[in-house]
């Protein structure tokens, strides 16, 4: 498994994995799928604003993929930044989730960051698993502030400092 920066034909990969994520999880609090054209937007501003996107890569292509953008727009969050990861159904539970976010731990500390954020579904525990072997601590528990699958559902804010990187 090679991780490394996205590249324009990797978005197809990418994409496929995102809108599996958007149509059978809680994973992403959206209902549409996205086109390409709207990956290929938002790897360009990721790009343009000097963040990574990585993918996983195997012999079968785009196994998973993280970035991370600004936590919110003020100038006051500018150290903080909010990350995402997903990985492909078939390649889950294989420890390639924890190798893309430690891939990005020291991204952003190279960049002056200081905290990364992970929003995360409350009922995927598994997720809030995973960002606690890497060092994030629960902040918050935000009840009934999203919803999908004709249900609300719970967001968890974990978060890391990136001192130690």
């Amino acid at each position: 498994m090679l991780i490394r920066d996205a590249g324009a034909d990797d978005l197809p990969g990418l994409l496929a994995i995102y809108n599996e994520v958007i149509a059978h999880s809680t994973a992403i609090y959206a209902d549409d799928p996205a086109t390409l054209a709207d990956r290929q937007a938002w790897w360009a501003a990721r790009r343009a604003q000097g963040y990574p996107v990585l993918v996983a890569v195997d012999a079968s292509g785009v196994a998973g993929f993280a970035s991370f953008g600004d936590f919110r727009a003020a100038p006051g969050y500018r150290f903080s930044v909010e990350h995402s990861v997903h990985v492909r159904a078939d390649r889950r539970r294989q420890g390639l989730g924890g190798q893309l976010v430690s891939a990005l731990l020291p991204r952003a500390a190279a960049l002056g960051k200081h905290v990364m954020i992970a929003g995360v579904d409350a009922s995927n525990a598994a997720s809030i698993a995973l960002h606690e072997r890497l060092g994030f601590e629960q902040v918050a528990h935000f009840r009934e502030v999203g919803r999908k699958f004709e249900r609300w559902l719970d967001l968890v804010f974990l978060q890391r400092f990136l001192h130690d990187i």
